[in-house]
């Protein structure tokens, strides 16, 4: 069982930068693919960006490649998604997930965290 709890959402301007964390519990973090994922008032939930388990391979949506990196910590069982040129399209509920199959299929994650709010003015 993983535990996975999201923070460092929150309001920014337009071109302004965020960066989420996401910490989990457990000891076998470096198992799992570990991958963001957002959320939009009446949409679906999309896949962001995600990092293998021992961070030597990234892969990213098209529309945040360039802005967004995906990094992790294993030592402190810790993901982050650092976000840069943050645009108002971006304004979503930010969930981290961690899945032990693939990258970007949301059924594919076992674990989910509760979800940070970013928003961003224009």
């Amino acid at each position: 069982q993983v535990q996975l709890v999201e923070s460092g959402g929150g309001l920014v301007q337009a071109g302004g930068s965020l960066r989420l964390s996401c910490t989990a519990s457990g000891r076998t973090f470096s198992r799992y693919i570990m991958g963001w994922f957002r959320q939009a008032p009446g949409k679906e939930r999309e896949f962001v960006a995600a990092v293998s388990g021992l961070g030597r391979s990234t892969d990213y949506a098209d529309s945040v490649k360039g802005r967004f990196t995906i990094s992790r910590d294993n030592a402190k069982n810790t993901a982050y998604l650092q976000m840069n040129s943050l645009k108002p399209e971006d304004t979503a509920v930010y969930y981290c997930a961690a899945s032990q199959r693939s990258y970007r299929m949301v059924s594919d994650y076992d674990y989910w965290g509760q979800g940070t709010q970013v928003t961003v003015s224009s």
